[in-house]
């Protein structure tokens, strides 16, 4: 009776660690209308439960997707409070993209990005993305086709793995950013990067610039275009379905005196953990040409 027990106990641990993984995308809804229809109904569904769209855009040059880039008041409350690289947490995304027969509209998961960025300080901020998550799945519950289903990873990835995630091996980490720029000052740094955009930047486009209040944080989305830009590597890289739109825009955060941008080995391999080494291999320069175009909105 004891080894019974302690199978069943041990089985049923299995199945919660199971339960308990986590995928980087979740599918919202699916609905026969075009992007174009579609996307003014997300915007507002959004709205309604607090989650304000400070940036859209057409990725990839692609008509059949949209992204809108959204905060929360709990998302910004959450990276006031532990700041630093946390501020890469500023926005979630949500992409509109049609494919098939359907236009599907998935968004990033708040759990599992928050889980990425904020590290051994989620346990801090669970209760504002609690919120976050759950503003989401309202906004998704009020438009027609409710799915409500997570996806982007076979497997997903145990929270705490999350923590400390990195592709493999030698593979960077969270925190292995690299520095794109340093100045004088946080004003001096952001003041620099809105005058290059405001005048303009070979292949790099503002999608959204949002500040967290009194932490010297500014994150910056940006669309990128040209032979090396979003068309070339996506075309490699999203070829599932349903599809990772909600991947974009890249970013870049100021922090201080420095910017700072996620390792593209690190930001691609989060965002589509299940790509094979050989898929990798097809966009081996692609982490490089990003630092390139992002180093010239910083320059």
């Amino acid at each position: 009776m004891k080894t019974l027990l302690t199978f069943l106990t041990a089985f049923t641990f299995l199945i919660n660690a199971e339960a308990q993984t986590l995928k980087p995308y979740i599918l919202g809804a699916s609905s026969s209308k075009s992007v174009a229809e579609l996307s003014p109904e997300v915007s507002k569904a959004l709205a309604d439960h607090q989650l304000k769209v400070v940036g859209s855009y057409v990725p990839a040059s692609d008509n059949n997707r949209m992204v809108l880039v959204v905060t929360h008041p709990s998302l910004e409350k959450a990276v006031s409070q532990i700041g630093g690289l946390t501020g890469f947490a500023t926005t979630l995304r949500v992409g509109i993209t049609h494919e098939g027969s359907v236009t599907n509209v998935s968004y990033t998961n708040p759990i599992y990005w928050g889980n990425a960025y904020f590290q051994d300080d989620f346990s801090k901020v669970k209760a504002n993305y609690d919120a976050v998550d759950g503003a989401f799945t309202a906004a998704m519950k009020s438009l027609e086709g409710y799915k409500g289903t997570s996806f982007g990873s076979k497997k997903g990835i145990d929270a705490d793995d999350l923590h400390d995630y990195h592709y493999m091996m030698a593979m960077p980490y969270f925190d292995d950013t690299e520095t794109i720029g340093e100045f004088g000052s946080y004003a001096e740094a952001v003041a620099k990067i809105d005058a290059n955009l405001k005048k303009g930047v070979p292949n790099a486009k503002q999608v959204y610039k949002v500040e967290i209040p009194g932490k010297e944080l500014a994150l910056y989305g940006i669309g990128l275009s040209g032979e090396n830009g979003e068309s070339k590597f996506m075309a490699k890289i999203d070829i599932s379905s349903p599809m990772h739109t909600a991947f974009l825009p890249y970013e870049i955060l100021v922090m201080g005196k420095e910017v700072h941008m996620l390792h593209g080995r690190y930001r691609i391999a989060l965002s589509f953990p299940d790509l094979t080494m050989g898929t990798f291999t097809k966009i081996m320069s692609t982490p490089g040409d990003i630092e390139d175009m992002m180093t010239a909105v910083v320059k």
